[in-house]
């Protein structure tokens, strides 16, 4: 199945690409660079990309004269003097293969795992030409698609993001992430994942069988969530020992933990378990903050995700179910307070907007929202840059325009720092140093 739909993927590679292959030089005249977002940001700045990764940043604008090129080497220059230069945007949650809409229950039923990776390679194109070079999907439901795309994008084969992939989320059964509530026996058998795991020996077992898969990374269900078709509120599902053979397992392997947490008890049992992240967070009190910062983790707050499903709740004609529309009411409004109180309180805020819920390439929304939450424009644009990559394990070679890191670079004709909605409108996309979307 997975060489089928690679083989696919291929057949629209001329449809979905844009560009092939970075030229072996690339220079960027950068009129105002913010190579490393917290710090300054310089003026007349050239950037110099060799074999798609940064080499050096000069001051001044760099002729190709000037550039120490062999005699073979491509040149590409692009002029963005008159723009503000960036890294490439980091959305920690995504879920690229899917989008809710009114037919998302029977589409699960209707699409084939190659319906499901032709109709992602259009969400992926459209993240990246939003300005976002690098995602981590967090579940993907229970096809391969989501690795197929990952690999056919870092084969060139597909326009897309750098993609860092959970596979299927760990759940209990019957709990968010399991996704088989309200289907009939037959068709839950069908689409059961191998994600959901009951007891010690078999957490640990469903780890090692998303690593097995390809996975990147490793999500889990902590507490139950606001989409699934079940009304058991919004606490602790797994049990510490479970959380904690979860975490042991997925570190042992190699691979970083994430926790979907909504409910207080799921997010501390989580933090205490060793989880490297939390996604959501929406009842944390001083307690967690407290554990984020003992522990190092990240809080990943999604508040775009509790805006767009809070006003699906408020409007009567959506396709929300019962249970869904009355957590969505509850949880969607408390999302701000609930990024706005983690930020006063010194918690690491990571970007990210649980994209599949919101439309994809509509990601830069998340900034807005964190402004208002509390953040600095740069505070904003750190945290899905430099921030965004460390929650990754990827400081080596995303979030930043310095030497050694992956020429990912984007741009906008405005400051963003005086006003962040500029960054939801990029004029300039470019990752691995070729440029998919150009002024």
């Amino acid at each position: 199945m997975k060489n089928y739909l690679q083989a696919l993927f291929t057949a629209v590679a001329l449809f979905l690409s844009t560009a092939a292959q970075a030229a072996d030089i690339v220079i960027v005249h950068a009129g105002r660079l913010l190579a490393v977002p917290g710090g300054e940001v310089a003026q007349e700045q050239t950037v110099i990309i060799n074999g798609g990764v940064i080499e050096r940043v000069a001051d001044g604008y760099l002729s190709e004269t000037e550039i120490d090129s062999g005699e073979e080497d491509t040149v590409t220059i692009h002029n963005l003097r008159d723009y503000f230069v960036m890294p490439g945007f980091i959305d920690g949650h995504v879920h690229i293969t899917s989008e809710s809409n009114p037919q998302s229950r029977l589409q699960r039923v209707q699409m084939s795992g190659a319906d499901v990776a032709i109709r992602s390679a259009g969400f992926a194109k459209k993240t990246l030409m939003a300005g976002f070079t690098s995602v981590r999907d967090l579940g993907a439901g229970t096809t391969d698609a989501v690795f197929a795309l990952r690999d056919g994008i870092a084969r060139n084969d597909i326009v897309g993001p750098r993609i860092f992939a959970a596979g299927s989320g760990m759940s209990v059964t019957g709990g968010h992430g399991d996704g088989t509530q309200g289907y009939t026996d037959e068709i839950a058998h069908i689409l059961h994942s191998t994600g959901v795991c009951d007891g010690v020996a078999e957490c640990r077992k469903a780890v090692r069988e998303q690593v097995r898969r390809g996975a990147d990374q490793i999500k889990l269900t902590a507490t139950a969530g606001v989409m699934s078709n079940t009304a058991a509120g919004l606490e602790q599902q797994f049990f510490d020992d479970e959380l904690k053979a979860i975490m042991d397992t997925a570190h042992s392997m190699g691979r970083r933990a994430t926790a979907h947490a909504h409910g207080v008890n799921g997010i501390n049992a989580a933090l205490r378990a060793g989880v490297d992240s939390i996604e959501h967070g929406t009842y944390l009190d001083n307690e967690s903050i407290r554990l984020f910062k003992r522990n190092d983790a990240f809080l990943v707050p999604t508040i775009l995700a509790g805006i767009t499903v809070a006003e699906w709740a408020e409007d009567p004609n959506s396709f929300l179910l019962p249970p869904q529309r009355a957590k969505a009411a509850e949880v969607g409004p408390k999302m701000l307070d609930m990024a706005r109180r983690a930020h006063e309180g010194g918690v690491k805020i990571a970007f990210g907007t649980d994209s599949g819920v919101s439309k994809h390439g509509e990601n830069a929304r998340e900034f807005s929202l964190l402004v208002q939450a509390g953040m600095t424009p740069m505070e904003a644009i750190r945290s899905a840059t430099v921030i965004g990559a460390a929650n990754l394990g990827q400081s080596d070679t995303l979030g930043a325009i310095t030497p050694g890191k992956y020429a990912d670079l984007v741009a906008v004709d405005g400051d963003p720092l005086t006003d962040i909605r500029e960054l939801e409108d990029v004029d300039f996309v470019m990752k691995n140093g070729v440029a998919y979307k150009t002024p």
